[in-house]
């Protein structure tokens, strides 16, 4: 007998019981689609994640106050000798070669009051150079110029949530608003950004640094962001930073660099750890499939023991049979391999339409990954009732009622 015919004896079996062969390779079909569900939302997080990064600038170096050191124990930040200050940022800008940009920075929360409409917002004391290091542009209006910030100008740029809310249609360019209790004229209004990783870069408002460190009563910087002229020179720029700073602060390194990388790459591990267990809580249900596989077959060897004799009597070697029940094992979970894989697949786009804010990303690994291994559960739980089926002897088998 050959393969061929093996094959369609299979096939011809599992056709005889068709409500059995589906709710057999249910398990495989409801593991397989979890596996490319679960893993296309945890991939999807990480493309958004770096999207997020990107969309924020590119060749990025952030500088903050304190360092970070670790002492037979979990990394702790020490207090910082000296705080970092704008006359930093500047001798960074006229010192260290490498940088292509430099944003002193100062951070705070307020209250944005315009007639007798009020709100809450982030408050972001930058310079000039904030637009292209963040890649976040002015639509109407002017930014916060060098002579605002040297000139402590009372001028305010204003994000599209906060023109909304306190000025509707109305024109805010030239108006005065409040920021706490000070007085502050509108110049500009922000693009439209959205939220980037649980920020509403449409609720902050931007004012010269010097004016924010004057409006929070404080002469240092929150952090300083940094722009590299190349990612290849980020290194080598981290070395000039701590050079420059070093000097100005008593040769004491007592402030932190972060790159935009080392941030994202932390992030990326998270999630490919996430990803990974993900996969492997839906490939347990892979395995319970397996199981059910399995058993199924023993049953059906016990229904058709007495065929298995006739076919043993006609000249069926054992190799027949335990080729014939490992094909239908093998036919059973690659057939809800492919199912699920669709399944998984139409699963991530549906998720993705009817929840957008929900990121999914298909991948081509995901899925080849899920088929191959529920191919591997066929074979792996079909061998057993296989091989008892093959070693069933003749004249028993005959005999059997």
């Amino acid at each position: 007998m050959n393969l061929l015919e093996v094959f369609i004896a299979s096939l011809q079996n599992l056709k005889v019981n068709k409500v059995r062969s589906f709710l057999t390779m249910l398990g495989v079909i409801i593991g397989v689609t979890s596996v490319i569900l679960l893993v296309s939302i945890g991939q999807g997080a990480k493309i958004y994640i770096n999207e997020q990064f990107a969309s924020l600038g590119t060749n990025l170096l952030i500088i903050t106050p304190g360092k970070i050191e670790t002492k037979g124990g979990p990394p702790l930040r020490t207090e910082s000798v000296e705080k970092l200050t704008f006359e930093d940022s500047m001798a960074l800008k006229r010192r260290a070669f490498l940088l292509k940009g430099v944003v002193p920075f100062v951070l705070g929360n307020s209250t944005v009051k315009y007639s007798n409409r009020s709100r809450s917002v982030i408050v972001a004391g930058v310079n000039n150079e904030y637009q292209w290091v963040r890649g976040f542009w002015v639509e109407i209006g002017s930014f916060v110029s060098d002579d605002d910030v040297e000139a402590r100008r009372r001028v305010v740029v204003i994000g599209k949530k906060v023109v909304e809310e306190l000025f509707g249609t109305s024109n805010p360019i030239a108006q005065m608003v409040k920021i706490g209790d000070v007085k502050f004229r509108v110049i500009g209004i922000m693009e439209k950004k959205g939220v980037s990783l649980g920020i509403d870069f449409d609720n902050v408002v931007f004012i010269p640094v010097k004016t924010a460190q004057d409006l929070f009563n404080t002469q240092s910087l929150f952090q300083i962001i940094v722009s590299v002229i190349s990612e290849k020179e980020l290194n080598n720029a981290t070395d000039q930073i701590i050079s420059v700073l070093k000097k100005r602060h008593n040769n004491k390194e007592d402030f932190t660099i972060v790159s935009q990388g080392a941030m994202l790459s932390t992030l990326d591990t998270i999630l490919n750890v996430l990803t990974y267990v993900l996969g492997g809580i839906a490939g347990i249900s892979l395995i319970v499939g397996g199981i059910g596989i399995m058993n199924i077959m023993l049953v059906s060897i016990k229904e058709r023991t007495r065929e298995i004799g006739i076919r043993k009597a006609v000249g069926a070697k054992k190799k027949d049979i335990l080729i014939q029940f490992l094909i239908e094992s093998i036919t059973i979970s690659t057939a809800g391999g492919i199912i699920g894989i669709l399944l998984g697949i139409g699963g991530a786009a549906a998720a993705h339409k009817i929840f957008p804010a929900l990121p999914t990303k298909v991948t081509p690994w995901a899925i080849i990954i899920a088929f191959v291994f529920s191919v591997s559960v066929g074979v792996f739980f079909g061998v057993y009732p296989a091989k008892k089926a093959s070693e069933l002897d003749t004249i028993e088998s005959l005999r059997y009622e």
